[in-house]
């Protein structure tokens, strides 16, 4: 083992001659050049190839030993030569014999007690990383007394300086081997866990804890182990006399890093053993900022942990609820607080620290709550977790946020006396804070405000962020009134009627000025926000009580009773604003709806308010204006909810109901869109009443879509649509066309400026009114009326399908012509009579103007404000010209997808896939990315609703048609926008270029998650509710009912139609920049992959095309820097490859071989490996990472290291902050009504 400075290394360490007379003196000339600032380019070019070219040398371990541990070397010399001994340790390893090693080994211990407190921190780490790359790669077999010698260096005497260089060791070793993804660790996983374990714990727990286990003979040294040895250093570090000493400081940081390195994965035995509670407890009492979040951050990684015994509760839990923690904590958490105009960084990032610790405290009351003793504090705990939740900084508070939606969701706690106290500042708390600060100017003094500028840069997390924050408060007052029902409930409605009367008096509109996101109106929606919580926590707590005594009833009465006299007083008030007009109704309806449904008279009155209000629109003031049309719009919205909800009530009254909205349609005050509003607000009630005779309901409902019917009877729309050009008539576009090339638009480089005469206005006119002439918006509205929150199978469902059977084949046909000809307009070649020089006038035409947040300058008001102010020019025709067709489009949309909700009434049709796939691919390529995104969407929903006995017909032509287009349009896409960020400059604007792919991202990030829903191995078929034979056209001569259908995911991969477009689109995939997506299609094809294993003619091409084509999109994506992060994604994947197919082809093999510096008896060796019994994932991605690491992509990280600021490190997010900035979305949402099939379109301009 002990290697000499001044013998001769062994044969492949040396020999010492070299070519070079004096190599020494030349790598003392590279080092020079490279660092002297007078160097020219081309010099330090050449003098890095060479000290990259010694690396390989046979004597370059040996030189690196002799430099580095000569003390009178600069240090820049003394690194470099630690990096020869780091390569000959990392990439040759291996080829040295045991002698050799040892020789290494020998060297490494040498340079590590050569050692001192004036050698550079990064020379003493440097150092420490190559004594623990070793021991990855040869302590518990080859190297066995590697404690021995830490402990001897432990108790060198003299500074720390050695103890640190123990601590680097020891931290770095549990990181690679417990909490990382290191290559040499996880090749030999089991010996290194053991062995860690072995020398961490104490000797007395191991006994206690692990009696059988297998012993690690001449491993361990000593008793204590490293955990006792580290906390009993720790505590002497602490010591107030010690603690002045700033190096003392520094080592106490380490401690702590090997802390939180360590104690996720120790047994807790061990942490209780070793007092390392307690000993961080004194640690976050001392006046060091740093040595407090190294605290708060071994706390966390502690507390973490999954599951905790009692005793281990008791133990490492409980003694943060006394008294004396709770107020060293409420201590710490006071000293924190910061100004956001004048930030402290080191406080604010510790006081996010301690906020995120105490939240996972917290959880263990509502896990542990029968273990927890008397002597905890809880109410004076429950008291810090309210002062830290009122933070001003909502990155600070929303942690405790969380935590308390927790607490309160218990019974045992939410219902307590000791919680009583705190529900006035919750409920004030949550309903300050949900306001909409998304809607505050960003030069607002509210603090919260500032702070939120602080910690979140960017526009769409922070509204992300902002929602999940509303969402939290929300909870926390559902849950106050489930269990405090009474006091909560009245406290809420008192305050928010004192706030209204207030608003009510001081109110002064001023319709110039007008804003939709006034303080008046944002308190409104805030406190309203309040109260419509409440009501779901009231909803939650009315059924609790159905067993309860007859008291409870009676509360329950008085309750309902109140609620009715508040809201008949909130409609009473008089408000001018439409915007808090259109909150009262929206309650309104919600407390009839729900706790006041019983009480028809209140009902009645809220009705009577939705049909008899008005409000005069004054169209010279657009902000005022569109809030009017806001106000009636929901007015109509609030109206169907009562049909659905209501239709028994609404029955009673029907005639009078009938004769009222006929009034409003023959007064000529509404539109077209209000008229059929109206209409299906009756038809609603018909359909959907149970005390109605069913011969009586079919007649009424049949009556309704009759004339919608007739509209699609008309012999003259036929022959419109028979043709692109007809359409193209039909709508009036070739009347808009002819007029814009009149006018030599094309010549025109702003068409905002050039306003339209009384021609072109007519004929903007004549667009809008051509497309509500058309039968498909009155189709929908019916169609969905019929189909929204109705279950397939059900009475109503049935109703549905008996009611629109007749009318699917009349409508159907007509559809998918109006759907192929929106889609032919973006397809130029399709513009007959347009010369050739006007060709960029219709390329402007199909250019959408849209908003995107976080990327198009000003808001989503001021561009709404810029497209109205260009109504009337040129580019207001062109927008009213794109606007017509997306009419047209998103209505077929929304038919084709109402239709399906008929189940085998739609899908039955054996000719409709094929007409079908054509009206939605055949000119795809030709839509925006955005407009694909909708279409996405609509094929999604077709595919997943067919009746899994219809799927063979029906399923192939469309899913292998939409893979094919989509491949083709996501990778010209890609391809396209990476030759634009090429040939950018950096004087360019690229608002648009920014905006173009965000766009991608996400139509790339809906495609790859369409995909992982269909290949969901855990979703299930969707309950059979008719056959084909009854209810279609649709006859299989060979029909098995009872035979179990595949689910999607088995269907998918037993289509070869499906499969291979498939397969090509996530190979792509791969290759996209985009690591979102990217992980997603690698869990997906690793999840597929052993599919493939069959030796079925099918199967072969599939096999050998994954092996081929898919292995070499992991290999490029691999290599490049870009894909750094998805580097163990990416090689789990290939292992999978290896794994499932090499005995079965060679093509893997091969594909390996052709890759240089990679020889076969490596690739052998990695698949030989790879089908032992017992390797896990993380060996498997480790070996294959090994075998490639000559061709892994580097990350920045990697490349060289950034000191960062303390703003810097406050910049970055933990894992739990950045959960807050992820949309949420329930998994179990259910599908009720019509899809969004908007998709991105209320970013575009009307």
């Amino acid at each position: 083992m002990n290697g000499s400075a001044n013998g001769h290394p062994a044969a492949v360490l040396g020999p010492v001659e070299s070519s070079d007379a004096n190599p020494l003196l030349r790598i003392h000339e590279a080092l020079e050049l490279i660092h002297s600032p007078y160097s020219s380019n081309g010099s330090r070019k050449e003098a890095s190839v060479f000290l990259e070219g010694i690396k390989d040398d046979k004597a370059a371990p040996y030189q690196g030993f002799v430099l580095a541990y000569d003390r009178t070397q600069q240090f820049v010399v003394r690194h470099f030569a630690l990096s020869l001994l780091e390569h000959a340790i990392k990439h040759k390893w291996t080829e040295y014999s045991n002698t050799e090693a040892e020789t290494l080994r020998g060297w490494v211990l040498q340079l590590s007690q050569n050692i001192s407190l004036e050698d550079p921190l990064y020379i003493r780490n440097k150092t420490a990383q190559l004594w623990v790359e070793i021991a990855k790669r040869s302590w518990g077999t080859e190297w066995s007394d590697m404690d021995e010698l830490l402990v001897k260096l432990w108790e060198m005497p003299g500074s720390l300086v050695h103890k640190e260089f123990v601590l680097f060791v020891l931290e770095t070793l549990s990181e690679d081997v417990f909490n990382g993804e290191d290559t040499a660790a996880a090749l030999r996983e089991g010996v290194l866990n053991r062995a860690c374990v072995e020398i961490f714990t104490p000797a007395t727990v191991l006994a206690e804890a692990f009696p059988e286990r297998q012993l690690l003979t001449g491993v361990r040294c000593g008793d204590d182990g490293w955990l006792m040895r580290i906390g009993v250093l720790l505590g002497d570090l602490l010591i107030d006399n010690a603690f002045s000493n700033e190096q003392n400081r520094l080592c106490a940081v380490k401690c702590l890093a090997v802390f939180k390195s360590t104690l996720p994965w120790i047994t807790p035995m061990a942490v209780s053993e070793a007092s390392c509670v307690k000993r961080m407890c004194e640690g976050l009492a001392v006046s060091s900022v740093p040595v407090q979040m190294a605290c708060l951050d071994a706390f966390t990684a502690l507390y973490l942990s999954s599951q905790f015994s009692d005793e281990d509760f008791s133990a490492l839990i409980c003694p943060m609820y006394t008294s004396e923690n709770v107020n060293l904590l409420r201590r710490l958490f006071e000293w924190t607080r910061v100004d956001p105009r004048d930030i402290d960084d080191e406080k604010y990032t510790l006081s996010k620290k301690l906020s995120e610790m105490l939240s996972l405290l917290g959880n263990f009351i509502v896990q542990m709550t029968s273990a927890i003793p008397e002597n905890c504090d809880l109410p004076k705990l429950l008291d810090l977790f309210l002062l830290i939740a009122q933070s001003q900084s909502l990155v600070v508070s929303i942690p405790i946020l969380v935590t308390w939606t927790r607490l309160l969701r218990s019974e045992t706690i939410g219902a307590s006396p000791t919680v009583t106290p705190l529900v006035g500042p919750l409920l004030d708390l949550c309903s300050s804070r949900l306001v909409r600060y998304e809607s505050l100017p960003e030069d607002a003094e509210d603090l919260s405000m500032l702070f939120l500028l602080e910690d979140i840069d960017t526009i769409p997390e922070r509204h992300a962020f902002l929602g999940n924050y509303r969402r939290y408060s929300i909870q926390i007052i559902e849950s106050i009134v489930l269990w405090k029902h009474s006091e909560a409930i009245y406290y809420i409605l008192n305050f928010t009627m004192q706030s209204m009367e207030v608003l009510q008096g001081a109110q002064s509109l001023s319709i110039e000025t007008y804003s939709k996101t006034s303080m008046p109106v944002l308190q409104v929606d805030a406190q309203f926000t309040v109260v419509g919580a409440a009501l779901k926590g009231y909803m939650k707590w009315r059924p609790a009580i159905r067993w309860k005594l007859h008291e409870v009833e009676q509360e329950r009465n008085r309750i309902e009773n109140d609620f009715e006299a508040w809201c008949g007083r909130l409609l009473e008030m008089k408000f001018d604003d439409p915007i808090i007009r259109k909150r009262i109704l929206q309650l309104s309806v919600a407390f009839s709806t729900s706790a006041l449904q019983k009480k028809s008279g209140f009902m009645l009155k809220v009705l009577e308010q939705l049909l008899t209000h008005t409000v005069v629109e004054d169209t010279r003031y657009r902000a005022y204006a569109d809030a009017v049309k806001e106000l009636q719009n929901e007015s109509l919205h609030e109206l169907s909810r009562l049909a659905i909800k209501m239709p028994d009530q609404l029955l009673d009254v029907f005639d009078q109901l009938q004769t009222k909205v006929n009034e409003i349609l023959a007064s000529g005050i509404v539109d077209s869109k209000q008229q059929v509003t109206y209409q299906t607000f009756l038809f609603s009630i018909v359909h959907r009443a149970t005390a109605i005779d069913p011969g009586l309901r079919m007649q009424r409902l049949e009556a309704f879509i009759a004339p919608v019917k007739q509209l699609w009877q008309n012999a003259g729309l036929d022959e419109a649509i028979s043709t692109f050009e007809g359409f193209f008539a039909l709508l009036g576009l070739e009347k808009a066309r002819d007029y814009m090339i009149s006018r030599r638009v094309n010549e025109v480089q702003d068409w905002s400026t050039l306003h339209l005469d009384s021609e072109g206005q007519a004929i903007q006119a004549e667009l809008n009114d051509r497309v509500k002439a058309l039968p498909l918006r009155p189709t929908k509205s019916f169609l969905a009326c019929s189909n929204e929150k109705i279950e397939n199978g059900s009475e109503l469902w049935k109703i549905s399908c008996s009611l629109w059977h007749d009318s699917v084949p009349l409508i159907l046909p007509d559809v998918l012509k109006f759907l192929s000809y929106s889609h032919a307009f973006y397809n130029i070649v399709n513009w007959s009579g347009l010369p050739a020089e006007m060709h960029g006038l219709a390329n402007r035409i199909l250019t959408d103007r849209f908003w995107q947040s976080g990327i198009s300058e000003g808001s989503k008001d001021d561009f709404y404000a810029r497209v109205t102010g260009t109504r009337t020019t040129m580019e207001g025709l062109a927008s009213t010209i794109r606007g017509s067709v997306r009419t047209v489009r998103d209505a077929c949309y929304a038919l084709l997808f109402g239709l399906s909700r008929l189940d085998v009434h739609f899908y039955g049709f054996k000719e409709l896939p094929g007409p079908l796939a054509h009206a939605l691919f055949a000119n795809a390529h030709c839509l925006s990315s955005h407009q694909f995104i909708n279409l996405l969407n609509l094929v999604r929903y077709l595919a997943d609703d067919c009746p899994p006995e219809l799927r063979d017909h029906f399923v192939p032509p469309l899913m292998a048609t939409c893979f094919t287009q989509l491949d083709a349009k996501i990778s010209s896409e890609w391809e396209t926008l990476g030759q634009k960020q090429q040939a950018t400059s950096e004087d360019e604007n690229l608002t648009e270029e920014m905006k173009e792919e965000s766009i991608l991202r996400q139509l790339t990030h809906n495609a790859v998650m369409m995909v992982a829903g269909f290949l969901d191995p855990e979703r299930q078929n969707p309950p059979l509710t008719m056959t084909a034979k009854e209810a279609s056209t649709y006859n299989p001569e060979r029909r098995n009912n009872d035979a179990q259908q595949p689910i999607m995911r088995d269907f998918c991969l037993s289509s070869i139609a499906i499969l291979e477009p498939l397969i090509l689109f996530c190979t792509h995939a791969i290759r996209f920049r985009d690591t979102r997506c990217c992980g997603v299609v690698l869990r997906i094809l690793r999840s597929i992959v052993p599919e493939f294993r069959a030796s079925n003619a099918n199967v072969v091409p599939i096999r050998e095309f994954i092996s081929s084509e898919v292995l070499k999109a992991c290999i490029s994506s691999i290599h490049e820097p870009y894909f750094v992060d998805l580097q163990k994604d990416i090689a789990q994947l290939i292992a999978t490859i290896l794994k499932s197919y090499c005995p079965l082809t060679d093509t893997p093999k091969q594909v390996l071989l052709s890759l240089p510096r990679i020889d076969e008896s490596s690739v052998s060796k990695c698949i030989d490996y790879l089908h032992l019994d017992g390797v896990g994932h993380r060996q498997q991605r480790a070996l294959v990472l090994d075998l490639l690491q000559d061709l892994k992509g580097v990350s920045v990280s990697e490349q060289g290291r950034i000191t960062k600021t303390a703003r810097t490190i406050r910049k970055e997010r933990s894992r739990m902050q950045q959960e807050f900035l992820k949309v949420d979305i329930p998994d179990n949402v259910k599908k009720e009504a019509s899809p969004n099939l908007d998709g991105v379109a209320g970013m575009f301009e009307g």
